[in-house]
């Protein structure tokens, strides 16, 4: 063969190739390379047995503890790009993490949003929040999806106030309306239709069939704006979760609760962090009492929550908090309890210990505690990581786990103490060397 005629043949695909590879290393972001979903892993689906989280894997099942995480912004950077959603991802995967919690909402009129406005979709929202599903998948994380904000950011449950009032309701300057007007709760049934009935526009499967849901939250962190509109937050949750149900018996539901007392009668009452707490209409018991409420969910922000104590005053609270919520989803429940978002801040103290780091092991232990005693505690979801490059959604408690290496080290060991609980040991034929918890668990088995 002539050399020359070898080389005219090779320089156009050199050329094609490097081109190829600059576009995807400047670009990648901003392009949508097709996604490869031929060789995605099978998963089985989480159900729940009395208080504890039961994984079905075909004829056998076994019992899970969760140790996750919570990134809410998924969706939105897979709109802009998919390498972040990748990493985010694979990262929680080597660092053992199981579950990721994160927004399948965004309402209101913003190009970005997923709802438009009431029933009307963006397509390219939705496409996004499909990728996050694959990538899940893929890294075998499952995922909870809540379903709306109390808050405003994202729309939230006052956007939906606002559309009832441009559609002429006469409604209270308050967002309670969402839990008791008619039309804004068709609002939210249509809306969760269209996610749970949502077929996946690259692997053909349906929400409600897709097994790297691990389950669907009601709302994060519901709040009544007025005490006396505790009675129509409890029958919202009770109309929902039933609705939810209706169309979807193979993922759990969640209400999305901080975990606050609201009746003195309880004895766990005096846990809350003060007496603001009981003045939101929320109760953990009732509210989680609900039939078709599968899981109870708690919060922990105690630098947000007694921003006055000190740090001993703080891990005496947490501690408290921890046990209270155990102890009734245990023993009043009857349910398993998630902590699902606990969050604090990096400040450091003069031992050289991270607040970060002192909070997380607090909870993290007694998570450990009740999984080794098969109780009610079933895990702990951080609130929240980031990578690199995502910085415009961090907060106070945000990190990237991987700055910062004793915290880093946390996680995995949690995750690895929890998976050996799970697993009572891991035979040793099935243990990849490349599994982050290879070495964890020879410590435990």
């Amino acid at each position: 063969m002539d050399p020359q005629w070898r080389e005219k043949r090779l320089y156009p695909v050199l050329g094609i190739f490097t081109i190829f590879c600059l576009l995807y290393l400047n670009f990648n972001d901003q392009i949508d390379f097709p996604v490869i979903v031929w060789n995605l892993p099978r998963m089985g689906f989480v159900g729940v047995n009395h208080t504890r989280f039961i994984l079905f894997e075909g004829e056998t099942h076994k019992e899970v503890y969760v140790n996750g995480w919570n990134s809410y912004w998924l969706m939105e950077e897979g709109i802009y790009g998919r390498r972040r959603v990748s990493e985010m991802l694979k990262r929680g995967a080597e660092m053992g993490l199981t579950v990721c919690r994160t927004w399948a909402f965004s309402d209101g009129p913003g190009p970005n949003s997923l709802q438009l406005r009431p029933g009307v979709f963006n397509e390219r929202a939705f496409k996004a929040l499909d990728y996050v599903l694959v990538e899940a998948r893929r890294n075998g994380i499952r995922l909870i999806l809540s379903l709306v904000n109390n808050l405003d950011a994202f729309g939230g449950k006052a956007q939906y106030v606002r559309w009832a009032e441009e559609a002429g309701i006469n409604v209270s300057s308050s967002s309670d309306p969402f839990f008791s007007d008619p039309l804004i709760k068709a609002y939210y049934r249509a809306y969760v239709k269209a996610i749970v009935t949502r077929k996946n526009s690259f692997t053909g499967v349906r929400y409600s069939e897709e097994p790297s849901i691990f389950a669907w939250e009601l709302m994060n962190e519901p709040r009544c704006e007025s005490i006396s509109s505790a009675p129509a937050l409890q029958a919202w949750i009770t109309e929902m979760a039933a609705f939810v149900k209706s169309m979807d018996h193979k993922h759990l539901i969640t209400v999305g609760l901080e975990g606050f007392y609201g009746s003195k009668s309880t004895e766990n009452y005096g846990s809350n962090p003060g007496d603001w707490a009981a003045s939101l209409g929320t109760d953990f018991i009732v509210n989680s009492a609900v039939k078709d409420i599968d899981f109870a969910s708690v919060h922990a922000y105690p630098h947000s929550w007694i921003p006055e104590a000190d740090l001993e005053a703080k891990m005496k609270y947490l501690s408290n908090w921890a046990d209270a919520h155990i102890s009734d989803s245990e023993n009043v429940l009857k349910k398993p309890v998630l902590f699902t978002e606990v969050g604090a801040p990096l400040t450091i103290k003069t031992e050289g210990l991270y607040d970060r780091d002192i909070i997380m092991m607090n909870v993290y232990d007694k998570i450990y505690e009740s999984a080794k005693k098969r109780e009610a505690g079933s895990g702990v979801l951080i609130w929240q990581l980031l990578v690199e490059g995502v910085e415009e959604y961090s907060d106070e408690f945000s990190f990237v786990a991987w700055k910062y290496p004793s915290t880093y080290k946390l996680i995995l060991e949690q995750s690895c103490r929890l998976r050996n609980i799970s697993c009572q040991g891991l035979p040793n034929d099935k243990v990849h060397h490349r599994d982050p918890c290879y070495r964890q668990i020879s410590k435990y088995v």
